[in-house]
């Protein structure tokens, strides 16, 4: 083939190869926009909630929350079709995060579980009552991470990085640290649609911009709380058998039953990574707080300051993924013990069930039969 004819083909190939890769992201591009004009299949939780707060497409907004609990009928900038649908599959990210309850699971129409490594996270775990945890009266409740409350803080100053975090950002570090994920990219549907319904709670319950509500982020218990007994290993173990265990399992992996996820993991590969504010020996005072105010479910706010600290050191010294700066020997490490101690475990329990040898008068030594479990 002559020079020309050749170069000829070098560009053709290339406009080839660029055609297809237009061709392409126009095709995604349609197949967002497809999801994003799709109606939006409700878990019962959102059907449930966003019906009592009266989320309706129309020009003014007025919350039945407010009017019930001050009697005032405030009107609030409406909301269109769009940002109904937006607000809606908001509220399935955080009530099911890993699409557990997606009926079109092809699609991913929550499309949350793309940026998170584990099966067991969802942003309800923390983020309790689908971002808006209350009490049986409608009060919000203290410690309780609540997304609304964390809106109208937007800009707020974060201790550990020294920066002013928006509330993209600071949902991008949950995906990083609290679901040991990946970073979703800002612009992404992901964050638009969670911050979408975060500021819609914020107007359903009447809160104001640069306002400090008690149920925004977590009520944090440092060891000056406590009777400075120390937090102690064994009495952590006792209390997660005790308190704990039902729900997350003995070594801490999460339970689940026929596919439904009774409670999530709290160490192990599904859990959250050594640089998540939860991990104890980063931040002491975040994982107790949560506990002390949120744990048990249906018993919130009856353990001790003490006990709470307890079960975190407890907790924080079970395996789990390492995080960005542990480097790749910690990281090893932790994913040896993850695979590695619940095979022993499982062993020595077996071990410590099966019956003692039983000595029989004149004839060899024989084993117990073990009743069948």
């Amino acid at each position: 083939m002559s020079m020309p004819g050749w170069k000829i083909l070098k560009i053709a190939l290339l406009v080839l190869i660029l055609g297809g890769l237009y061709a392409f992201a126009v095709y995604k591009h349609d197949e967002r926009e497809a999801i994003r004009q799709a109606p939006v299949a409700l878990t019962a939780a959102c059907a449930e909630k966003l019906s009592r707060y009266g989320l309706v497409a129309g020009a003014g907004y007025q919350s039945p929350y407010v009017l019930q609990r001050t009697g005032l009928v405030t009107v609030t900038n409406g909301y269109s079709e769009d940002d109904v649908r937006a607000i809606q599959r908001g509220c399935n990210i955080i009530d099911d995060t890993q699409g557990r309850l997606a009926t079109d699971k092809g699609r991913e129409r929550w499309n949350a579980p793309r940026f998170i490594r584990g099966t067991h996270a969802s942003c309800n775990q923390c983020h309790q009552g689908v971002g808006d945890k209350q009490d049986a009266d409608g009060n919000r409740l203290k410690g309780s991470l609540s997304l609304g409350a964390s809106w109208v803080m937007a800009d707020m100053y974060d201790r550990f990085t020294g920066l002013l975090l928006p509330f993209e950002l600071r949902q991008m570090q949950c995906y990083i640290n609290s679901s040991n994920g990946y970073k979703p990219n800002i612009a992404d549907d992901v964050i638009r649609d969670v911050t979408a319904y975060t500021r819609f709670l914020s107007a359903a319950l009447g809160l104001q911009i640069g306002v400090s509500y008690e149920e925004q982020g977590v009520d944090e218990i440092p060891a000056s709380f406590t009777g400075k007994q120390g937090d102690d290993y064994i009495r952590g173990e006792a209390l997660y058998k005790e308190k704990c265990q039902h729900c997350h399992g003995p070594q801490g992996h999460g339970v689940e039953v026929a596919g439904h996820l009774v409670g999530p993991a709290v160490a192990g590969p599904n859990a959250w990574n050594m640089q998540s504010r939860n991990y104890f020996y980063y931040v002491a005072t975040i994982l107790p707080g949560f506990i002390c105010r949120n744990m048990p479910l249906g018993a919130e706010n009856t353990l001790t300051n003490q006990e709470c600290r307890d079960i975190a050191y407890f907790i924080s010294n079970l395996p789990r993924p390492a995080g960005d700066k542990q480097g790749p020997l910690v990281a090893l490490q932790q994913q040896a013990l993850m695979r590695i101690m619940p095979t022993l475990l499982r062993w020595t329990e077996s071990a410590m069930e099966r019956p003692a040898p039983v000595p029989v008068p004149g004839h060899a030594t024989i084993q117990a039969p073990v009743a069948a479990r």
